[in-house]
């Protein structure tokens, strides 16, 4: 665990959770697994705020327990799942894109909370878009659950595990240190049958926030509500999405190499084996040409004997991405996972060299990712590049740690004369260090971005409250030039100054969106190399 993930974290964790839960989020990933005890005395946090700070950690699953051999109970921090938080964004417009609003309501609500029941996410997300339409129009329940039922049947949402039967019946035997959570593969994406039947409620004036929440659940709890599918709980399949997000990559990749009618045929076979695939599998399920032929969309209208023209030409092509397994059916086909990431990563590694150093170092750079491993005299040769400029652009590289130096001597002194001095580009190594920088790059961001909101604090405070008083005018029904004598309360200088803070956060946003991408494609082809070996 590196300081700039450690950095991250601790950034996000505050952002989302305060200051407590960031103490103790960060003394987890810093200290490894900890007893309570020790976290308590170490944090220097009164045991309460930690046993909450955890309860919230857990929730959201960036923190686990497991009991140690002497029989108490440690707890584990996840920076890789802290570090999620920066895409929570993409997975709920993935969803928004996939599903619609309803769609994009349900994954955000479940995100929020970590994990829900599936009755109570349908009947928020109803209440929240029946807030959203006309007067008179209600959002069915039934319409919301058809969704959520779709999420899981396509593995973007899953089961949470949770405490066995027998561990809760179980009366005889003392009660265990901690309990043991469980869930069964089989029935990790099997919804159970609800009959939710209603519709979604408007939030009424009188209603707002003046009665306590702790008040309204043991008013329901007394009058017999009770969940349907109480104990069974939800959470988001994150290897699913980013499942989802490698198959666009790679989707993308072919189109702008080949073309359109190339990228919907490998679409397709992405499509037909998403769910069958595992997450960090080498090669999707082979697939004959003449599943991939019935299986493409209707808007394609191309005979067979083309397709298996395009099936050929995309085996041959040099960036491997489709690969022949077989001749059975036509010709079996699949898709080289490994090799499409490794592709992506490296053409991602020369746009940052090309934006760095130029497009003189990025064919250097090319030269070398392609030829594995070349002299210095090759270098200049091959790249057609002055001897001198070649060398310094080569120092430049090697100063940069993305391009390695390997000495092959032809004597055991090591003698310069008389040894062999060769560069060469080692992906991996370079892709880590790259992320690192990510890492580093979204911090910054981040820190800027709480900096500009904190220097216009004032200014953001007042223009809330001019836009709750106009709210609130316009609900009793105010008179234009009354709406238009509140709105002049912000002057035009404020006024302005409102407008650039507002371009320079979405531009931040934005940034944080871009680097995130970046980041997706080296973890992915990282984990996929660790993987294969």
């Amino acid at each position: 665990m590196t300081q700039a993930e450690i950095k991250l974290c601790s950034l996000l964790l505050q952002e989302h959770f305060g200051e407590i839960v960031e103490k103790v989020g960060i003394h987890l990933i810093k200290t490894g697994s900890q007893p309570l005890r020790l976290i308590v005395s170490d944090t220097g946090t009164p045991l309460q705020q930690v046993k909450k700070a955890l309860c919230v950690l857990i929730q959201h699953n960036f923190v686990t327990y497991h009991l140690h051999k002497r029989g108490f109970v440690e707890y584990e921090a996840h920076p890789s799942l802290v570090l999620r938080f920066l895409r929570y964004p993409r997975y709920i417009y993935n969803a928004k894109t996939l599903y619609g609003d309803i769609g994009e309501l349900l994954v955000e609500e479940v995100l929020q909370n970590g994990n829900m029941q599936m009755s109570c996410v349908v009947k928020k997300v109803s209440d929240r878009l029946t807030e959203t339409m006309e007067d008179g129009k209600t959002m069915d329940y039934s319409e919301v659950s058809n969704i959520f039922v779709r999420l899981v049947d396509t593995h973007f949402l899953k089961k949470s595990p949770v405490v066995s039967e027998s561990e809760i019946t179980s009366e005889a035997t003392p009660p265990a240190a901690m309990p043991t959570l469980t869930v069964d593969d089989k029935d990790m994406y099997v919804v159970p049958k609800l009959n939710l039947i209603g519709k979604g409620k408007r939030r009424r004036s009188s209603d707002d926030d003046t009665e306590p929440q702790a008040k309204r659940k043991k008013q329901n709890q007394e009058d017999g509500e009770s969940s349907p599918d109480d104990g069974v709980y939800w959470e988001v399949n994150f290897e699913r999405f980013h499942q989802h997000f490698r198959d666009q990559a790679i989707v993308s990749a072919v189109a702008s190499k080949l073309d359109q009618t190339s990228s919907e045929i490998v679409r397709t076979m992405l499509r037909m084996s998403e769910v069958t695939t595992s997450s960090n599998a080498q090669y999707t399920q082979p697939l004959s040409s003449n599943e991939i032929f019935r299986a493409l969309p209707s808007g394609y209208n191309i005979s067979k004997q083309v397709l298996d023209q395009y099936l050929t030409l995309l085996a041959d092509d040099p960036m491997e991405f489709v690969c022949k397994t077989g001749d059975s059916g036509g010709g079996m086909f699949a898709i080289n996972l490994h090799k499409a990431l490794a592709s992506l990563a490296r053409a991602t590694l020369e746009s940052v060299v090309q934006e760095r150093f130029g497009s003189r170092s990025a064919r250097i750079f090319r030269l070398l990712l392609r030829k594995r491993h070349l002299e210095q005299k090759q270098v200049e040769d091959f790249a057609m590049i002055p001897a001198k400029e070649a060398k310094d652009m080569l120092y430049t590289l090697l100063s940069q740690n993305l391009v390695s130096l390997q000495e092959l001597p032809k004597t055991p002194d090591h003698a310069p004369s008389r040894t062999f001095y060769l560069y060469t580009v080692k992906t991996l190594p370079t892709a880590y260090m790259l992320l690192q920088k990510c890492y580093k790059t979204i911090a910054n961001l981040i820190e800027r971005r709480q900096f500009e909101t904190k220097e216009n604090k004032r200014l953001l405070e007042k223009s809330q409250r001019i836009e709750a008083i106009i709210a609130s005018m316009q609900a009793t029904g105010a008179e234009e030039q009354q709406l238009q004598e509140i709105e002049e309360m912000i002057t035009a200088p404020e006024r302005q100054q409102l407008e650039d803070l507002r371009r320079n956060v979405n531009k931040l946003d934005a940034s944080e969106n871009q680097v995130d991408e970046t980041m997706f494609i080296l973890e992915s082809y990282i984990a996929t190399t660790h993987s294969k070996a």
